[in-house]
Formats: C-alpha cells, sequence, structure tokens
C-alpha cells in the first residue's frame, strides 16, 4: 500500500465525521466505522468556540449548523444570589469567529447528510473494532459486522472513537495519564423561562457548593443545567436530589411543576492526555486523544481543531507535499496545545466557579477583573470573550511543515539576501 490510498475512522462523532468530510471532499477514500446502530441521540456538548468555528466554516458545513442552531449573545459569571461579577458582550466579535451552539448530535446529522454526497466516502454502523494492528505498508482492523468478522486495511486507522477508545486501548492499554475531578459533574437538559429572570445566554454562577452553569443550547427554550454534586454519592443518588438542587441554585427556586426535565446524566469528568496521538499507522483526535471539563467548551473546540490539523497532515502525505514525518509533527504540537493550553484553561474554568469567596472574585481572579473593567470598552471585551475560548491558542498551521512551502520560502529568504 502506497503512502495514502486509504483512512479508515473509527467512531462517527463530530470529529470522525468532521475529518471523513475534510478527506472525502479532496477524493481521499475513507472508510467510517461506527460501533453503535446510528448517531448517539444524546445532545451532551453544544459549544463550538472560535478555533472550532473556523474548522466547521472551512468544511463547509457551518452555515448549515447556525441555520438550525444560534450565536449566544453573551456570558457572564455570576453570585448564587443572581448579581452579576463580570460580564462579556460578544456581539463585536467578527461574525467567523462568533460562538455557535447546537447540540453535537444535530452537527453530527448535518455532517453525515454533507458526507453521503461524496463517492469516496462510506459509513458504516454496527461495525465494532475488536482488534488491531500495523506493518510497515498498512493498518488492520478486525471488526464485528452483521455479516460477521472482517479485517479492513487502510494506510491509517484514525482513532475518534471517544473517552473509551477501543484504538487508544489497543495502543496503550488502559493507561490515559492525568486525574479525574472529585465532584460527579451533573449534565441536565430543562425547559425553564431563564429569561424570564433576566439570564444571558451563558452564565456561570460562582459559590463553594452552589457552583453550576446555565446555557441557552437551542431557540427552542431548551437549556443546559451542569452542576456537581459530592463524589461520594451513587449515580442514582444524584439523580434523586436533582429538584432539591434546582430549587436551591436555579433563579426563582422553581418547584418540578415549573420547569420540565428532558433528560439528566451524572458522569465523572477528567483531565487526561494519551501519551501519543501517533504510533505508526495510527492516529488518535478528540476524547481518544484527550478529556477535560467542559466548563468552556474546551473538549468539544479542541477535538475539532484536532481535526482540522490532522486533515492538513494527511492532505500533505496524500498530495505529496510532506512525508510521514509530518504526522510526528501533529502528535507532538497536539499533545502540547492540549497541555499547555486546554488542559490549563478548562481547569481554571471549573476552579473558578468552585471559588471560596465568590464576594472576593474580582481581587482574587485576574481575568474577572478584566472582565468587568471590559465593560466600558466593546473590543477589550471582545477580545477577553475569544480569549476566554482560546481563539489563537488552539490553532497551528500544519501546512508549514509541507515542502513546497518550504522551498518557497527558502527561495524569498535568498532574495532577500537573509
Amino acid at each position: 500500500m502506497g503512502a495514502l490510498q486509504k483512512v479508515i475512522i473509527v467512531g462517527a462523532g463530530p470529529a470522525g465525521l468532521l475529518l471523513a468530510l475534510f478527506l472525502s471532499k479532496e477524493k481521499i477514500p475513507v472508510h467510517v466505522l461506527e460501533a453503535t446502530s446510528e448517531i448517539d441521540a444524546q445532545p451532551r456538548a453544544t459549544h463550538y468556540g472560535p478555533a472550532g468555528v473556523q474548522e466547521l466554516e472551512r468544511a463547509g458545513v457551518l452555515e448549515a449548523i447556525r441555520a438550525e442552531g444560534f450565536l449566544p449573545k453573551d456570558l457572564c459569571w455570576r453570585k448564587e444570589d443572581g448579581n452579576i461579577i463580570a460580564e462579556l458582550q460578544q456581539e463585536h466579535i467578527p461574525l467567523h469567529s462568533r460562538v455557535t451552539s447546537l447540540p453535537v448530535n444535530r452537527v453530527a446529522h448535518i455532517m453525515l447528510d454533507a458526507l453521503r454526497q461524496h463517492p469516496t466516502a462510506k459509513v458504516d454502523f454496527n461495525c465494532k473494532v475488536t482488534r488491531a494492528g500495523q506493518d510497515d505498508d498498512k493498518a488492520w482492523a478486525e471488526v464485528q459486522t452483521p455479516d460477521g468478522v472482517k479485517t479492513l486495511e487502510a494506510s491509517y486507522i484514525v482513532g475518534s472513537d471517544g473517552a473509551s477508545s477501543t484504538i487508544r486501548k489497543n495502543l496503550f492499554g488502559d493507561s490515559f495519564p492525568g486525574r479525574t475531578w472529585e465532584p460527579w459533574l451533573i449534565a441536565s437538559n430543562v425547559y425553564y423561562d431563564f429569561d424570564a429572570h433576566g439570564w444571558d445566554d451563558i452564565n456561570f454562577v460562582i459559590h463553594p457548593q452552589n457552583w453550576f452553569m446555565a446555557a441557552r443550547i437551542t431557540k427552542y427554550g431548551l437549556w443546559r443545567v451542569t452542576y456537581g454534586e459530592d463524589g461520594e454519592l451513587t449515580r442514582e443518588q444524584c439523580i434523586e436530589r436533582q429538584q432539591e438542587r434546582y430549587r436551591s441554585m436555579l433563579p426563582g427556586n422553581p418547584g418540578p411543576e415549573q420547569y420540565k426535565v428532558a433528560n439528566i446524566s451524572p458522569y465523572r469528568v477528567h483531565q487526561r492526555c494519551a501519551e501519543k496521538f501517533r504510533v505508526g499507522r495510527f492516529l488518535l483526535v478528540a476524547d481518544a486523544a484527550h478529556l477535560c471539563n467542559p466548563f468552556g467548551g474546551f473538549g468539544l473546540t479542541s477535538g475539532i481543531v484536532d481535526v482540522g490539523g490532522l486533515y492538513d497532515c494527511l492532505s500533505g502525505i496524500y498530495n505529496g507535499l510532506a512525508d510521514e514525518s509530518i504526522l510526528d509533527k501533529y502528535d507532538e504540537v497536539r499533545r502540547r496545545i492540549f497541555i499547555e493550553q486546554v488542559d490549563k484553561l478548562s481547569t481554571a474554568n471549573l476552579q473558578r466557579v468552585m471559588m471560596a469567596e465568590p464576594d472576593r472574585a474580582l481581587e482574587l481572579d485576574p481575568f474577572l477583573n478584566a472582565a468587568a473593567n471590559a465593560k466600558k470598552d466593546p473590543e477589550a471585551a471582545a477580545r477577553l470573550a475569544q480569549m476566554a475560548r482560546g481563539a489563537n491558542a488552539l490553532k497551528h498551521d500544519f501546512r508549514q511543515y509541507y515542502k513546497t512551502l518550504k522551498t518557497e520560502s527558502s527561495a524569498s529568504e535568498n532574495l532577500c539576501g537573509t
């Protein structure tokens, strides 16, 4: 098998489908394998930061996503009583970089519809990878399909199969370095009239116990409320406490007759990063490669940016503009960005809402202080809002490692006498 003839992508979530869409637009044969029978119907993550939005636009799906979703107008940090500590308006951010909201299950369907327009792309459900291996020329996966066990081969196999990634475990076993946060995180989707209480589209409430996030996630009144529970509780106890927690946290202290919970899911939250994102002909992206808490949307956004970078690397190989060593750059750079940016920024976001002294938030937290001071300066507020989402920190252009660009750069330097 030559340098790049075909790519197998394991996992039909937004990261896997986005990579398949990028590759298929370039007529690179791609085969997506999904273990389940359909796209995951859970809304899960919902907000795409500036760096991710730019990749969605590059893939040609941003317009459809925004047509179904919406652009949050503002975000703020509040005290437990609802009083605003700091607020950032986002309307002055350039449209191409504005945070966009649409639950990932809907985004995945938009990507799948777009992917089906490309004859070089194939997506198969009910196909579970059970084993995988590689040699100098190819990678292979043993797949349990409705028609029995099959062995599929490709130039590269990409693991985009989530936090419990079969591909990552095939490479590293149970090793996934990092840590688990002590509290449960409770993700709930609810229909409740936050607008009646004057709340913004995205709200972070700072309190040592009753910290939570409330964010509008659709145009039709559905909100995501995410809060913490004692890590010693069981999942069942967490769910049983939902009414009590809503009454104590939400504006208006509502009873269950005043809202409708669409779904609720307690889960453990991690900050983890795989030892490598490339092992020979195997590559990892998004949650298969790294995990972080959801405050700030860094997990979803950084996963999308992973995909854009990996696409540029694979495209360079396919078109003869780069050799396989560019994939080592992908591994090195994307791991560094996770460790130095994503992990630190997402950790700071969660620690911020857990602050022990909310009344001193502006004194203790330089970012909140800057946000409060930017209230009268729309441009400064826009810069801070983008900084909060890692607008530039998450990005890296791997095309700078293409051979032709290096040659052109060297020629230009020689002409300039440098």
